[in-house]
């Protein structure tokens, strides 16, 4: 088989950019795949965490409530009583 015409050789040059393009698309894809499932793994971490600190700070503040009432509680108590003791000495 020869090669004489030009277009015959431009054909088998394109053909060969266009096998070698295809075979570097289709890498390229398989890499995007893997990247994307990493990206979702630690997309549904940070979730997790996220989801993890909500609770603790929900849970902080119901048991935060009920210590600030009783702090208050006490303070008032004690200056109560400090009164007390200062009109009755």
């Amino acid at each position: 088989m020869t090669f004489d015409n030009p277009s015959q050789i431009l054909v088998i040059i394109l053909a060969i950019f266009l096998a070698v393009f295809l075979l570097l698309s289709i890498v390229l894809v398989i890499f995007l795949i893997k990247v994307v499932r990493q990206i979702q793994t630690v997309a549904k971490t940070a979730q997790n965490t996220a989801d993890g600190v909500s609770n603790l700070v929900n849970s902080m503040g119901k048991i935060a409530t009920p210590a600030v009432v009783t702090g208050f509680v006490l303070r008032q108590a004690k200056r109560l009583l400090k009164n007390r003791t200062k009109k009755g000495a």
